[in-house]
């Protein structure tokens, strides 16, 4: 197996101590010498690695898979070739993600653009009044401003800028390129390259001489164990704050308004956009490229499907979809009802729908 050289194979883990990492059972002990060093797809996984499937989808790329376990349910164990144990788990997707953690811990943050010798590059500006904990690394070309606080283990990437008075915890990454303004950033986050956190939120007010700029001065506040997407853009509040709650994943290419708040553990995939004041609940997931209103209120635990328009509140558990959005099943039921309307043109007319 050729493996490439941004993310190099693992020394090797037995695949019995790999199976008591993941909580998983090894369904023939007497292969837990097996040696793992990677995770690759089913269809080329090889002696050496190890794969997941989900689902008997599956069933035809498994034909050509030689890899050293395949993590499964038991309910598809009698799918997995004679010659591959499997790794038999209720969490399928769970265990290999942690999987992948572990035989490759390089690609789990923005990796370095380069090896500072010593803590702070000579190359980077860090200001006299700044407090830096043991253990921070600064890049080169990154700017940190005065009296911000950044946490020990935290890494500040190649040119990014830390604005004075900004606090980071510990053992973040702030990415090559990112900004960081007005905003208090909790202990084991990743902002991804280019995130845009802290800028002006967009305000402004009918005048005379056209629109006036309404002053923004609040803050973005991002708890623990949150990720943001390259590129992705949070302003900050107009006179309350912009939060994200805990252990939510931002995806790239998201754009969140001021004001905005946004739950625990919430996922939200790229080029959504959140106008300003809007609540989001926890467990909420959003698809990509939703646009959501301003001023509404999304409840605990609701999903919205990708391209959707949110334009009023949403009910706790719901799942919506469509422009404007509405309760899935009714959303579903208008396409059905407009794809045979368009059937019946196309048979009257001669023309394909495509």
């Amino acid at each position: 197996m050729d493996y490439n050289e941004f993310f190099p194979p693992h020394d090797g883990i037995k695949l019995a101590k790999l199976a008591e990492m993941l909580g998983a059972e090894l369904s023939e002990p007497n292969e837990g010498e097996r040696i793992v060093r990677s995770v690759a797809p089913v269809y080329r996984a090889a002696p050496d690695q190890v794969c997941y499937i989900l689902t008997r989808k599956n069933r035809a790329e498994l034909e050509t898979c030689n890899a050293a376990a395949i993590i499964c349910d038991v309910a598809l164990t009698s799918l997995i070739p004679a010659h591959i144990p499997a790794l038999l788990t209720k969490v399928p997707h769970t265990a290999f993600a942690n999987a992948g953690a572990i035989l490759h811990p390089i690609a789990m943050q923005p990796s370095p653009v380069v090896d500072v010798v010593g803590d702070i590059s000579p190359a980077a500006h860090v200001d006299p009044t700044a407090r830096l904990e043991e253990g921070v690394i600064v890049e080169p070309m990154a700017v940190i401003g005065a009296r911000a606080n950044i946490g020990a283990g935290t890494r500040i990437g190649a040119g990014a800028i830390i604005g004075s008075d900004v606090k980071i915890g510990r053992n973040c990454t702030i990415a090559a390129g990112a900004s960081v303004l007005a905003a208090l950033i909790g202990n084991n986050v990743i902002l991804h390259n280019g995130a845009r956190i802290g800028q002006d939120g967009f305000g402004y007010a009918p005048g005379p001489r056209g629109m006036l700029k309404i002053v923004q001065v609040g803050r973005v506040i991002i708890q623990d164990h949150v990720e943001v997407g390259a590129n992705t853009t949070i302003d900050r509040g107009t006179m309350d704050d912009t939060v994200i709650g805990e252990g939510t994943k931002i995806d790239n290419q998201v754009q969140i308004g001021h004001n905005v708040r946004i739950g625990r553990h919430c996922g939200i995939v790229s080029k959504v956009g959140i106008a300003g004041s809007t609540r989001i609940g926890d467990g909420v997931m959003i698809g990509g490229a939703a646009g959501i209103n301003g001023h509404i209120s999304i409840g605990d635990g609701v999903q919205i499907a990708a391209m959707s328009g949110v334009m009023a509140d949403v009910p706790a558990g719901a799942r919506y979809g469509g422009a404007p959005a509405r309760p899935m099943k009714q959303y579903l039921r208008d396409m059905a009802e407009l794809l045979a309307r368009a059937d019946e043109r196309d048979k009257k007319t001669g023309e394909k729908n495509g």
